[in-house]
């Protein structure tokens, strides 16, 4: 506990805790440990998006401004910093932040170093404040193997750290039964909702053949083309959205296979396992390895996936219950808070 810090943690990140990836590398992990930790957020959203920014332009030089503060105050203190601290920097405030504390640790859990290039990455380049935040950071925390040798090139200290959940937190699945209209879901952000277009194909072909259906769990209202007629959407909410995922029969994760999607750390597999949820996904990145050990079904082709599915809906409810505790069994096991809390103590200096 926090009495046995040497420094008092500060933690730094682009987002606040409605943000997935804040909540799930920094603030779950706060929550978990009861750390008293001092967060700081840039506006404290779930998005730094140019649109949030600009209805918000008297808020960015005050959060430009107690950066550079904070940056000069931590000389005694440990910072762990998530991905990025400003979404207008190059490196430079994150080195700073990084380089002038006591301890420095920097967090990421995604490809940063092969970010999609946008129009303005000439500007404000994640590559460029990646490279330079691994390179001014005590320790680097990375989320899976690929993103842990990448940051190995620019650093000595690299330590992996999955994305981890607490299943005790989560609605497990009690009924293994096909329902009368069978029912797959899939959990994300409106920014990887495009990834369900890779399997429309298949999952059309279903919903034609036995109705299939979707079930939407996220903060998007976007258009999802020809997938919209077997969509049910639901507004992700942390009190309610693992009610969801258990009433599914079976849930997806597709990606393709880039450098980015490599870095992916397979958590609405880990969050599918966690309720006892029968899965198929693309084995890319982490996902082959928790695909495996969840006992879920990899897809790599249309027909794969129109294959893995078909399994799931056919095979006896017996075995669809033995995948479901496969994968609590393997959240349990590999990915809970529980099971990498000595790993991050050690890391951020808790021990």
């Amino acid at each position: 506990m926090i009495e046995h810090q040497k420094h008092h943690l500060q933690t730094v990140t682009s987002y606040g805790r409605r943000a997935g990836s804040a909540r799930v590398r920094v603030f779950d992990w706060l929550d978990w440990l009861g750390v008293d930790a001092q967060s700081h957020t840039y506006l404290d959203g779930a998005s730094n998006s140019p649109a949030v920014l600009a209805r918000a332009p008297h808020l960015l030089l005050n959060s430009e401004l107690k950066l550079r503060q904070l940056a000069s105050s931590v000389g005694d203190e440990t910072l762990l910093l998530s991905r990025q601290a400003s979404p207008f920097s190059n490196g430079r405030i994150e080195a700073r932040l990084l380089g002038n504390s006591a301890r420095g640790i920097y967090d990421f859990d995604d490809a940063l170093m092969h970010s999609p290039s946008g129009r303005l990455d000439k500007l404000w380049s994640k590559s460029r404040v990646w490279r330079r935040a691994v390179l001014a950071a005590d320790i680097v925390i990375a989320g899976n193997d690929f993103l842990a040798n990448e940051a190995s090139v620019h650093s000595e200290d690299v330590v992996v750290i999955p994305s981890c959940v607490n299943p005790n937190e989560y609605t497990t699945k009690k009924s293994y039964e096909l329902q009368s209209t069978p029912r797959a879901v899939w959990l994300g952000s409106p920014s990887t909702e495009s990834y369900l277009r890779l399997v429309a194909e298949p999952l059309l072909a279903l919903h034609r053949m036995n109705g299939l259906r979707i079930t939407v769990i996220s903060a998007g209202e976007g258009n999802l083309g020809s997938l919209g007629p077997m969509v049910d959407r639901v507004a992700w909410h942390p009190s309610t959205f693992s009610h969801h995922l258990a009433a599914a029969d079976f849930g997806i994760m597709p990606l393709d296979d880039t450098e980015w999607t490599r870095g992916k750390c397979a958590y609405k597999l880990l969050q599918y396992g966690a309720t006892g949820l029968p899965m198929i996904g693309s084995p890319v990145g982490s996902n082959a390895a928790v695909l495996k050990a969840a006992e879920g079904l990899a897809a790599s082709s249309a027909d794969d996936w129109l294959s893995a599915i078909e399994s799931i809906l056919q095979e006896s409810t017996i075995r669809r219950a033995a995948r479901g505790a496969a994968g609590r069994d393997a959240v349990e096991r590999s990915y809970s808070f529980a099971g990498w809390e000595a790993t991050f103590r050690k890391a951020v200096g808790l021990t």
